[in-house]
């Protein structure tokens, strides 16, 4: 059995839709494909994702922007998108509204373990702006938490969207020019630390991608940064060890060039069996 999972964040659905996002759709071969930064109504997503997806979704409270959501083929009987679970427990809403949804499937792997998956759209912050560093940071605290809360009962658990932090420097192409810069400071970057290196969890992008630097994932749409491929690798598949162990191939779908692209992100897709 194998399960093929994309994640993306489309820079507002309604907008990649309009851009070509389903011609990718069709052809990406994903079971499950996770969205951040919908910016549209739950009303709407399914119909913008197209025939043949169940889709369930969290829009934001803050009209156009953030909201996460997940789509599942809908001839996979593994999934009750009734039963998904929106928001961190123990954050504000008004503050935290649209980042984070769980979805769980029935034992996809024959393996006889639950598997959920989680869409997640992490604060981008701004150290102009210190507020919004305070809540990325309580963001990061409680998911933390629910992570290994999640794990507990030895579910496989996978991680997946745009964490808005480059983890290491061969994440990111002007790594010496952004360290002081939100997405890349010492202490983002040690949130991941405390998953990837002091406890098990897996980069599985990373772990099957090699050492670098890249495959990156996001681009300015400034000047040439998309050409001249100077991005940063923001968007992750984050696995419990023993779902990691299951994977079989990563890649990004890089646009062939910046007038084809639907979205400045690139979806990230990975195969487990």
């Amino acid at each position: 059995m194998s399960l093929t999972i994309a994640t993306v964040n489309v820079n507002g659905l309604r907008a990649a839709v309009r851009k070509g996002m389903p011609e990718w759709v069709a052809s990406a071969g994903a079971d499950v494909i996770t969205l951040q930064e919908v910016r549209a109504p739950d009303e709407l997503v399914a119909g913008l994702v197209g025939e043949g997806w169940a889709t369930a979704s969290s829009a934001s409270r803050l009209k156009g922007r953030a909201g996460v959501a997940a789509a599942v083929r809908v001839e996979r009987d593994d999934v009750d998108l009734d039963a998904v679970r929106r928001g961190l427990p123990g954050l504000q809403e008004d503050t935290h509204t649209g980042r984070w949804l769980e979805l769980d499937l029935d034992d996809p792997l024959g393996d006889g373990r639950e598997l959920t998956v989680i869409s997640c759209y992490m604060h981008s912050g701004s150290t102009e702006r210190p507020q919004t560093m305070i809540d990325k940071y309580a963001f990061l605290d409680v998911m933390l938490e629910r992570l290994a809360a999640l794990r507990a009962d030895g579910r496989h658990v996978l991680l997946t969207g745009d964490i808005n932090i480059a983890h290491r420097e061969v994440d990111i192409k002007n790594w010496k020019g952004n360290l002081t810069s939100a997405g890349f400071l010492p202490e983002e970057r040690a949130y991941l630390d405390r998953l990837l290196v002091d406890s098990d969890w897996v980069d599985v992008h990373r772990t099957l991608a090699g050492e670098g630097p890249g495959p990156y994932t996001w681009w300015s749409q400034r000047g040439k940064a998309f050409d001249n491929d100077a991005g940063w690798r923001i968007d992750y598949q984050i696995a419990s060890p023993e779902l990691a162990e299951r994977a079989q191939s990563a890649r990004v779908d890089r646009a062939p060039s910046y007038d084809t692209r639907w979205s400045d992100h690139a979806p990230l897709i990975i195969t487990y069996g």
